[in-house]
């Protein structure tokens, strides 16, 4: 039986060893998806064991853990539906779903839809094999979740995505010129549905996750400079840095800290799976409960991150900001991925379930 996570270690070396050339040289990820479809790592289907295989590959390299737990959550949420779907060994999937761009657009057409329009933000789309994807029905303005080839005739992407960090996620737009539509997973509610909610909070869980794997990265890896290359400084009585009580108690506190993070992250992937398990006898206060968890999480996991890739710098020193150690990529990835919708949302959920007993509302991020 394949131990994935001693398999997530190897490929996570792999990554590790020219992250910051990689980031530097800023191309489509389509050799680090295809290294993660040689190790069998698209196909590791126990829920805990992706949440563990994420913050593997997304310490050595948070592109390449963005893609992968995306690609874990793609194939979940797919199943909320419900709907026998196909899928093949090695396929690496993605989505094309931002809930607040409503440009796709669905016209009937014989057993299915012609889908046509635009839709930014779709990250590993443009290297992927199979792709969810959500639109809107031009005729009685239904929102469809389906699944596309993602090398279909009509299909186009735009890459487009030029931002400070997660440069390798090929988190572009696609445009759809008359692409046919006929493996329809299922209509997304208008109302309140407790399990296909849940979609939603799956991509807060990531995020969380590869928030943590992010200060797990950086950590390790200034650590190892700290260890190797940093000075002491020349009043500090010491001849190590390693024994300058300043930076192990700095070094303490972060680890501290993204240790308890870790765990709660932990705590809400595995009410998220419960909640999943359900079926459609959940219920909304159990969903609300989740979704609670899942924001605490998102909440500790982003002032983590954003603290642990700024204060690392004060451990390495001056010398350890030569471009040629990339440090600075962790707080670059983190700082784009930790703005992906505004986390004080998220404590204002938080605060006002503990306060008055408000349940978190049924949108596409929460």
């Amino acid at each position: 039986m394949t131990n994935w996570l001693d398999v997530a270690h190897e490929v996570a070396a792999t990554l590790r060893s020219d992250a910051a050339d990689r980031d530097r040289a800023n191309q489509p990820p389509a050799k680090e998806v295809e290294l993660l479809r040689q190790s069998g790592l698209l196909n590791v289907d126990d829920w805990a064991t992706q949440q563990r295989v994420t913050r593997v590959v997304g310490a050595a390299d948070a592109n390449a853990g963005h893609l992968l737990g995306y690609h874990y959550l793609q194939i979940w949420r797919s199943g909320l539906f419900d709907v026998p779907f196909g899928r093949e060994r090695d396929q690496f999937w993605a989505g094309v779903s931002n809930p607040l761009d409503a440009a796709l657009e669905l016209t009937p057409a014989g057993n299915g839809y012609t889908l046509n329009g635009r839709k930014t933000f779709a990250t590993g789309a443009a290297v992927a094999d199979r792709l969810v994807v959500s639109a809107t029905r031009a005729d009685n303005g239904e929102k469809l979740t389906f699944l596309l080839d993602g090398k279909a005739g009509g299909i186009t992407y735009l890459d487009d995505w030029d931002n400070i960090g997660q440069r390798l996620t090929a988190s572009g737009g696609v445009a759809f010129e008359d692409v046919a539509v006929t493996e329809v997973l299922g209509v997304q509610p208008a109302g309140e549905d407790p399990r296909l909610s849940l979609a939603a909070l799956g991509f807060q869980l990531v995020l969380a996750q590869l928030y943590v794997a992010i200060a797990e990265g950086a950590l390790a890896e200034a650590a190892d400079y700290t260890r190797t290359k940093t000075r002491p400084w020349f009043v500090s009585g010491v001849d190590a840095a390693t024994e300058d009580p300043y930076i192990v108690a700095a070094y303490g506190e972060m680890v501290a800290h993204t240790r308890a993070a870790g765990l709660l992250a932990d705590e809400a992937a595995r009410r998220l799976h419960e909640a999943s398990e359900f079926g459609r006898h959940l219920t909304p206060a159990k969903r609300a409960e989740v979704a609670v968890t899942i924001s605490e999480a998102k909440v500790v996991s982003t002032k983590l991150v954003n603290e642990v890739t700024s204060r690392i710098f004060e451990q390495v020193g001056a010398r350890g900001t030569a471009a040629k150690h990339g440090v600075d990529r962790f707080w670059r990835n983190a700082r784009t991925l930790t703005l992906h919708d505004p986390v004080v949302y998220k404590a204002r959920e938080v605060g006002e379930y503990f306060l008055t007993g408000a349940r978190p509302a049924y949108t596409g991020y929460s």
